[in-house]
């Protein structure tokens, strides 16, 4: 039964993930100390890719700027210009605060650790990954404040300082990556004996973002603050919208002539937005609005993407296996 409905243990382990977040979610103390694990393993994930990759990889990631600017457009051009054209429909099934929820959504930064998760099990450009994902954040920690303060507040009221936010990206991602660049030599041989447990962590570190995640989008009153009607019409304007970007950011590069590796990194990097930067953004941004109705969007959205594209990945992971054979 599982196999005609296209099931795979990871898939299924999605699945449980978000009904056990809905069930028992992760909160108070227990959901601090969640979060420390959740980033101490994606440092050690970043650790392994830096460790993973090449040096001459790494080079030619950072310098692929067409990659770079193809990923820059779709998340801070294509996914607002969708956004505000949307307006005339979405603002009268939602309302106000949720199209501005909507809204900021698209004005948000791509993911980190997912994006770069992903792209590794469908075997894409990890390196080109990781330097994009971690310029998208470092970046929209600029152009996200513009964005809302010009489209949604009219005028900002108050200030934004990205020290945090750029520090902490830097501490968890760039750190251990370039320590992982720098004990590859020692590292990377027993990567190569236990190929199956990288794979594990990689998958194993999708899970623990799905649940966390998730388990905040639940105690903050996922299933209390709206009808289920509305609640339904938002999940389909998710799902809609998330289905358009993706399959625009599955075409243009293959239009662009990008390799299938690019292609790859492209699609997650390029379809994605952070949930773990959008809350303490939208904090500070959206002082005294309805915080609650305003990042639901992204709550929902974060959680339809990680099934989606960890289905996907999962899928074209399989997909490079069999062509190798």
């Amino acid at each position: 039964m599982l196999k005609l409905l296209a099931l795979d243990r990871f898939t299924i382990l999605l699945i449980v993930m978000v009904l056990l977040a809905s069930f028992l979610p992760v909160s108070g103390v227990a959901a601090t100390v969640f979060s420390v694990i959740t980033s101490a393993a994606i440092a050690i994930l970043f650790f392994l890719h830096g460790a993973k990759l090449s040096r001459e990889a790494v080079v030619q990631g950072i310098t692929h700027w067409k990659f770079h600017v193809v990923v820059f457009t779709f998340t801070f051009a294509l996914f607002p210009v969708l956004g505000l054209i949307a307006k005339p429909i979405l603002l009268p099934l939602l309302g106000k605060e949720l199209y501005w929820g909507f809204l900021f959504m698209c004005f948000l930064p791509s993911t980190v650790q997912s994006s770069i998760a992903f792209t590794s099990v469908a075997k894409g450009n990890v390196a080109s990954a990781v330097c994009s994902a971690s310029f998208s954040n470092i970046i929209g920690m600029f152009i996200t404040p513009i964005l809302v303060s010009f489209f949604i507040l009219g005028q900002s009221k108050h200030g934004f300082d990205p020290t945090a936010s750029i520090l902490q990206i830097t501490l968890l991602l760039l750190v251990p990556f370039i320590l992982g660049q720098i004990l590859r030599p020692y590292v990377y041989p027993y990567m190569l004996k236990l190929p199956s447990l990288v794979k594990a962590f990689d998958q194993g570190t999708i899970l623990m973002v799905v649940y966390g995640a998730f388990s905040s989008a639940v105690v903050a009153g996922l299933w209390n603050v709206l009808s289920g009607k509305t609640l339904l019409i938002l999940t389909l304007a998710c799902s809609i919208f998330l289905t358009i970007i993706m399959l625009l950011a599955f075409y243009i590069p293959k239009w662009l002539g990008f390799n299938k590796a690019d292609q790859v990194a492209i699609f997650f990097c390029s379809s994605k937005k952070t949930l773990a930067s959008g809350v303490p953004m939208a904090q500070i941004l959206f002082i005294g609005q309805p915080l609650g109705m305003i990042v639901l969007p992204i709550m929902i959205f974060h959680q339809i993407q990680l099934m989606v594209c960890g289905v996907i990945a999962n899928h074209w992971s399989k997909q490079s296996e069999t062509e190798l054979e």
